[in-house]
């Protein structure tokens, strides 16, 4: 089994001349493995191009791309397992990937080789047949910057294109692999500045020879854009930002000059970056030769400090066309002017086309953070309707120009508002599915209850206590949940209509963040659950047929292949993400694993591990008066991660209301590089001092106590 690394190690205290013949040996080791890759039979991985994936959609043989189309549709034409025999579902092989934080893949499978992405962007190439590893390359990202991304060190998986894997790394580097061996081809470094928490999460997409790729990083204060490079060389071929830059300079385009006019220069946005950042969805359409990228939220998410003077502040939270050969800007549709509740545009997208008032059209279909489902002319980016999928209060709609129909206390900058949805979203990056027999897109929605109230004090990087993840490098310039908010959580799967505007059926679920979607022509529905479960639908109905547990909470897409003539589906579960950090609603946790299923299957289960939820913490001693204090230090350096002490029950990171008094005893001696940053918890040294802790202490010992039960 040949483990590639990027990174090759001396062997310490060995003499110069055995240094060197183990050098020697591991090249020659190398090259043996690159020339047996050369050796073998030809793979259909070495002509995976856009004429592949467009050959491919009509059969849905393979799974080559994100989506499994271009206009990522998640829907397989595949029928072998259907309403029928769905009930006959068994694991064919389960793979340990070797994972405890979230997995938010989406595999690809290419004759017969599942290509599968675990937290740290660690990517397994896997045989189908047996559910063995071929190869695993891991990126050796710098686990201490784990703190640099909002949402996890997830990955949401790979691209291939002409016998290549392209994973984008958590820290920022873009790295094309050798598909049949593992290893590096060429690597580029994606961030145009090491001084700012830009990170990348989300999947590549190769258009037309160019692979392209976002980030993430608006919470932090970056700027946001998209980069493409040459698939074959590495070699940047262009760059569009979605935010202007700073006006005392040059903008680089007249689409930057025009969005320019829409913000406020007082707030001088462009030191806090200004957002925008591109961080998952990307669809293309050969024929019309436009890739629509979705943007993202603003820094700071308070336009009232972001852009004092109001205005739509383009291209925030918008979906934009680009043309994928110069990376020119096309036209946009912005969903959420003048974002201030974190309403990203980034949700997946999905294109179709659809008889709408009795006449054909290219469509967008889309779903983002704010609620309303959107169908866009994907010809022009003229609006055609949109309406709300989920109950929602700072919109009542949108007038017949596109804009929406604002409720002003949505903006309210002195007193809390809880904005439904919340910041989760009431659609977040899970991926959703059409079915164009059925007419139905298969959506994960839900609501995560969160009040929000502008921090007039606020100035950027000023860290003060009381500022959400401030200690991190967040900056919101709002404060969150100063008051309880009054919204009820849900998770909800719904089949909506997209023509006719509203949902042909619903499924109500135990939790918010669920998985995503996959639909078939066998008239199915797959979605794995918060609460450690797949499950199949009917299509049509959304009648329950079959279901599975999975051990831990599903955030990921199931996809469906066919192999020897045989048709599979396969799902990556490990539970995480933002809201997968600090809860969780399973009494069951494991390793990140990929799960394969058949008609026939009767492979056993994994053994399934229980959470170890201790007592509440206990006997720390600790100064009454200094929990308020504490409070606030712990609201800007853990809450995120650890959550509330005691109130919630930890996710993929525990929470420290349940840890062992010694632990939060000695406390500083975990955060102060700790043996934890191995597993990625920052390093507090130069954030905290010895008295900050103890204030911390307080608090975490003081929430303990307050809700403890009495006896």
């Amino acid at each position: 089994m040949l483990q590639a690394q990027s990174t090759t190690r001396p062997v310490s205290g060995a003499p110069a001349w055995r240094r060197l013949g183990l050098r020697l040996a591991g090249l020659a080791l190398a090259a043996t493995a690159v020339l047996t890759a050369q050796a073998q039979p030809a793979s259909r991985v070495d002509r995976v191009d856009g004429a592949y994936i467009q050959a491919n959609a009509a059969k849905s043989t393979d799974w080559p791309s994100h989506g499994l189309d271009y206009a990522e549709t998640r829907f397989s034409r595949l029928q072998q397992i259907n309403t029928g025999n769905v009930g006959q579902l068994g694991l064919v092989w389960s793979y340990n990937l070797e994972s405890t934080r979230g997995v938010e893949s989406t595999p690809l499978v290419v004759d017969g080789v599942m290509y599968v992405t675990a937290s740290w962007s660690v990517v397994h190439a896997v045989d189908v047949r047996t559910g063995q590893r071929l190869w695993s390359f891991d990126p050796q990202v710098d686990k201490s910057k784990g703190y640099k991304g909002c949402c996890d060190v997830v990955n949401r998986g790979v691209a291939l294109y002409q016998g290549k894997v392209f994973v984008a790394a958590y820290d920022g580097r873009l790295i094309a692999l050798n598909a049949r061996s593992g290893q590096k081809v060429w690597e580029q470094d994606t961030l145009i500045d090491h001084t700012h928490s830009y990170t990348i999460t989300g999947a590549p997409r190769v258009i037309k020879g160019k692979v392209v790729i976002g980030n993430g990083g608006a919470e932090y204060g970056v700027r946001g854009y998209v980069t493409a490079y040459d698939a074959g060389t590495g070699a940047q071929a262009w760059r569009w930002f979605t935010v202007p830059g700073d006006p005392s300079k040059p903008f680089e385009n007249e689409a930057m000059a025009r969005a320019a006019k829409t913000w406020d220069a007082s707030g001088k946005w462009w030191e806090s970056g200004g957002g925008g950042t591109a961080w998952d969805t990307m669809t293309y359409d050969p024929e019309l030769n436009l890739m629509y990228i979705g943007t993202g939220n603003g820094s700071p998410w308070a336009r009232s400090k972001r852009s004092p003077g109001g205005g739509d502040n383009l291209y925030l939270a918008s979906i934009v066309a680009l043309n994928p050969d110069t990376g020119e800007y096309v036209w946009h549709y912005q969903e959420t002017p003048g974002d201030n509740w974190d309403y990203t545009s980034t949700q997946p997208m999905i294109l179709a086309d659809l008889k709408i008032d009795g006449r054909p059209r290219k469509v967008i279909l889309h779903a983002p953070k704010n609620g309303f489902f959107f169908v866009i002319d994907r010809t022009n980016g003229r609006f055609i309707s949109a309406k709300n999928f989920v109950d929602v209060n700072w919109a009542k709609g949108y007038d017949a120009n596109g804009r929406p129909i604002e409720n002003p206390e949505a903006r309210s900058t002195d007193k809390p508002y809880d904005a439904v949805p919340g910041p989760f979203g009431a659609h977040n990056w899970h991926s959703m599915s059409f079915n164009p027999q059925t007419g139905l897109v298969y959506l994960p929605a839900q609501n995560v209850p969160i009040n929000l109230m502008d921090n007039q004090n606020w100035k950027f990087n000023g860290n003060q206590p009381g500022e959400p993840h401030g200690g991190l490098g967040w900056n919101l310039a709002m404060y969150a949940n100063v008051e309880p908010p009054k919204g009820k959580p849900f998770g909800r799967l719904i089949a909506w209509d997209p023509v006719r505007q509203k949902a042909a059926w619903t499924q109500e679920q135990v939790s918010p963040w669920n998985g995503g979607t996959l639909t078939t022509a066998g008239n199915l529905v797959f979605q794995g659950t918060a609460d450690g479960r797949l499950i199949a639908y009917n299509a049509k109905t959304g009648g329950k047929l079959w279901e599975s547990p999975t051990g831990t909470g599903v955030v990921a897409a199931p996809i469906t292949y066919e192999v020897d003539g045989r048709q599979f589906v396969s799902i990556a579960v490990g539970w995480g993400g933002v809201y997968g950090l600090a809860q969780r609603a399973t009494e069951r946790q494991g390793p990140g694993t990929v799960y394969t299923f058949a008609v026939g299957g009767k492979a056993p289960l994994p053994d399934f591990v229980g959470y170890r939820l201790g007592e509440l913490v206990s006997g720390v001693k600790y100064d009454p008066a200094q929990v308020q204090a504490g409070t606030m230090l712990y609201v800007s350096n853990c809450v995120f991660c650890h959550g509330v002490p005691g109130v919630d029950r930890g996710g993929n990171i525990p929470n420290l209301g349940y840890m062992d008094a010694a632990m939060i005893e000695h406390l500083d001696k975990f955060i102060f590089k700790g043996p934890a940053m191995a597993r990625g918890m920052p390093d507090f040294s130069e954030r905290l001092s010895l008295d900050d802790v103890q204030k911390i202490k307080a608090f975490i010992q003081g929430t303990a106590d307050a809700i403890r039960p009495k006896k």
